[in-house]
């Protein structure tokens, strides 16, 4: 595994669990500052698919409910398009590591992605004949 991807926002303490998590097992990082830059459709459409919008949604934080989301029905693509201009309303962070993802603060799944560099060939000196 080359490292993972972290979809998130510095401001975000489950987006810091992340990077520190990865870091303290040194493995690369890729961060995607969401208030910077968007993700593009194709990675919004990985997760989705993977979780459904419903399951990319932040329907505990603070900015959902302020949105008064709870009560609107709006459709998937509009929320989507929320979700691009706000990207608070995710369960940040959004990791990637392969095929391998999570949505929200997961350590368990995080362990799951870091599992291949342990089971995989020793980063130590080679050993040649004596």
């Amino acid at each position: 595994m080359q490292g993972v991807q972290i979809f998130g926002v510095k401001s975000s303490p489950a987006t810091r669990a992340a990077e520190r998590f990865f870091k303290e097992r040194r493995v690369q990082i890729h961060f995607v500052d969401l208030s910077q830059r968007p993700m593009s459709p194709g990675e919004i459409k990985r997760f989705q698919d993977r979780f459904g919008l419903e399951g990319l949604l932040d329907r505990e934080g603070k900015l959902y409910a302020d949105a008064g989301l709870k009560y609107l029905k709006i459709s998937g693509a509009e929320m989507l398009s929320r979700c691009e201009r706000e990207p608070r309303l995710l369960l940040l962070p959004l990791v990637r590591a392969g095929n391998l993802l999570s949505a929200g603060h997961d350590e368990n799944a995080w362990k799951a992605m870091t599992a291949p560099l342990s089971n995989g060939p020793s980063n130590g000196p080679a050993k040649g004949p004596a």
